[in-house]
């Protein structure tokens, strides 16, 4: 299928069975990256987008009422500033409207942030008319002021890459031929926690300004104000605050992950979509005192670790990617989970929290051991070093045999919930779990032999379990023959797709028609159960994945251009989202790592096999002669993979100055 250019256009896409969605899109791709709103219609309009550092995150709702008003709303949250008791949200957080912010004055006008081009105001306030918003790892808001215009304003929000602040700057530019006034009032305002409450000692938030007072800019010069948000336990030793710096810090952090693991196709919106996704996976890191700690964000979840979103989802792709505080959070977050280990098989709780000084088991045993064994033996091996594969081994041991003590009468891993935590029902043994085991049993076998390790039994374990998956969980639900999710369910089920994602292909054929029916697929990705209107997209990310890795290429390539199409310029951008109707589609970052794994394993269909080694089977659209993932920093080296054809059913790999010859669809060992 032929994509149209980024521009504002009505894309059509055409759906199995006769569902049709079309999308308009808002955003456009800019030379430089980033994607841009050029604001003027369709109003009103309202998004969010999180942006994260090592101590702060900071959540942005912005947009625009019907008559073009602007609406930005700010909420800064401080992970390891936190209260008691010890929880997972015990973090502190504020938020901030526009009218907390100093008024701006241009030659003693106020400039009024709410007031816009012909709208009703007082005598003497100056308009402010939002053009445009852009991201890019830096949310900027390009305006005008009065009617007509005396000044440009170009606002960026963005947190610190490594200090508890968020900085928001606003330059003034003189667009007149006369010189201009321009005047921000001083402000700082500080609040404390309650002492008896505050973990360590009492916190302080400060909101304040910089560069505050009057400068008189020259035509076609320009003016810069800034408004910090800080925490802090010492307010009365703060260090100076110098707002370019920050900013410029940011945007290295921004351009260093830009420049790793880069997707390159024909197709600029999936290498804009996955070059996003890189940003949101990766700036999620938080700083704590327990380490490193990759955490989801969504103004609820910092400083904590989960064995879905960490250990499953996002590790395995910190091992491609070559980020030090990725790898770092990767195996502290291994490290954190290992602790919890014991002599009697007791689960390890699904949730590490509070900087690794507490936990969270709500939900019991959700299937937490095959989540971690899944990841972390995947990551060792495509990490590529012995001395961590070391350190990891045990814990993989243990969780493989506490899932085998688990293993019920018809052979399959009995667990108390799945990743969804009983907001859908899970049974007494679901498909979940038992594929993640089957596939860590896989993996595992691999790793132990690099390690001198016994581990024939693994492989045994893994056949026979394959084969009480199929009498177990398959089926023919709601008239597709695919799997039933858990015992005595009849109804389709999102998580389907799992078995395809470890190479289990007995029943793809069923199992893809039934994920890309109306009964499933939705214009948001996949219902998470036929007939219902919730939706988690990090089951449709796993569903991309899985039916490229079973060899449908034009099929999924249709849904994941309409999907990256949408996250990316649609109404709700630029990232992949948790869930809806729960949190309001946050942008949590370990669905963004999901994202890039649907490239890494499903488009070239790299699968570690050791430490040095991998399988790769690539699938080539049908309309591309080329494909590449360039500086893959994996297996102990740093390398490109290239994928080309050479003639009729053949494909060309090139890996590390090596090529090899295959037939499409084929699968090539590659050894560095």
């Amino acid at each position: 299928m032929k994509l149209l250019s980024a521009k504002p256009i009505f894309l059509f896409i055409v759906l199995c069975n006769g569902l049709l969605v079309s999308a308009q899109d808002r955003w456009a791709i800019q030379e430089d990256g980033s994607i841009r709103w050029e604001v003027k219609d369709r109003l009103p309009h309202t998004d969010h987008i999180e942006m994260s550092g090592e101590k702060v995150s900071v959540w942005v709702r912005y947009g625009l009422d019907s008559v073009g008003r602007s609406d930005i709303f700010r909420t800064v949250v401080f992970p390891t500033f936190r209260l008691l008791p010890d929880a997972t949200r015990s973090h502190i957080s504020y938020s901030f409207s526009d009218s907390d912010l100093p008024r701006l004055y241009v030659n003693n006008r106020l400039i009024n942030l709410q007031l816009v081009k012909n709208g009703p105001g007082r005598t003497g306030e100056l308009s402010y008319n939002i053009k445009s918003f852009s991201h890019k790892g830096i949310m900027k808001i390009s305006a005008q002021a009065g009617t007509p215009a005396l000044v440009n304003v170009e606002r960026t929000i963005f947190p610190s890459t490594d200090k508890p602040l968020v900085l928001e700057t606003f330059v003034i530019k003189n667009i007149t031929d006369q010189p201009v006034n321009v005047y921000m009032e001083y402000l700082r305002k500080e609040v404390r926690t309650d002492a008896n409450r505050s973990k360590g000692q009492q916190h302080s938030m400060i909101v304040g300004s910089v560069n505050d007072g009057t400068q008189t800019v020259a035509p076609g010069g320009s003016a810069s104000f800034s408004i910090f948000y800080l925490a802090s336990d010492t307010p009365q030793s703060l260090s100076a605050i110098n707002p370019q710096q920050e900013e410029t810090a940011r945007a290295a952090r921004v351009a260093s992950l830009d420049d790793k693991l880069q997707l390159e196709t024909p197709d600029k919106i999936l290498n804009t979509a996955f070059a996003f996704a890189k940003l949101r996976a990766t700036e999620s890191i938080f700083k704590t005192k327990g380490g490193y700690m990759h955490g989801p964000g969504g103004l609820a979840y910092y400083a904590a670790i989960w064995a879905n979103d960490q250990a499953e989802y996002i590790n395995p792709f910190f091992a491609y990617l070559g980020d030090e505080r990725g790898n770092l959070s990767a195996m502290n977050a291994y490290r954190h989970f290992a602790a919890y280990m014991n002599p009697a098989y007791k689960p390890i709780p699904s949730s590490i929290v509070a900087e690794g000084d507490a936990n969270w088991h709500g939900a019991k045993d959700r299937g937490d051991q095959a989540m971690i064994a899944y990841g972390a033996s995947r990551y060792a091996m495509t990490f590529g070093n012995i001395d961590s594969a070391k350190v990891l081994w045990p814990l993989i041991e243990w969780c493989l045999e506490y899932s085998r003590r688990k293993i019920n009468e018809q052979g399959v891993v009995n667990s108390d919930s799945d990743e969804l935590e009983n907001r859908f029902s899970a049974g007494k043994a679901n498909l979940s779990t038992n594929t993640l085991y089957y596939d860590a049993l896989r993996s595992a076998a691999m790793l132990g032999r690099l390690l001198g390790k016994p581990t024939e039994a693994y492989l045994k374990q893994a056949a026979i379990l394959r084969g009480n998956i199929e009498k177990y969980f398959g089926g023919t639900i709601e008239g597709f023959a695919t799997y039933r999710y858990h015992e005595n369910l009849e109804v389709l089920r999102a998580w389907i797709c799992l078995p395809l994602t470890v190479g289990i292909m007995d029943r793809k054929e069923g199992t893809i028609n039934a994920l890309f029916s109306p009964r499933l697929w939705t214009a948001d990705g996949l219902a998470t159960e036929a007939g219902k209107g919730t939706f988690w997209d990090r089951s449709t990310l796993y569903a991309l994945r899985g039916v490229l890795q079973a060899g449908e290429t034009e099929k999924a390539m249709d849904f994941i251009r309409y999907y990256s199409r949408r996250r990316l310029l649609g109404e709700h951008v630029p990232y992949p989202v948790e869930a809806y109707p729960e949190g309001n589609q946050r942008h949590l970052s370990a669905e963004s790592g999901l994202y890039c794994r649907i490239y890494i394993e499903g488009l070239f269909g790299i699968r570690p096999t050791g430490f040095n080694t991998f399988e790769c089977t690539p699938r080539l659209p049908k309309d591309w002669n080329n494909m590449a993932l360039r500086k893959i920093n994996a297996f102990g080296n740093v390398f490109d993979v290239d994928v080309a054809r050479a003639g009729t059913g053949k494909l060309l790999i090139t890996a590390k100055g090596k090529k090899y010859t295959i037939r499409e669809g084929a699968t090539q060992v590659i050894k560095l």
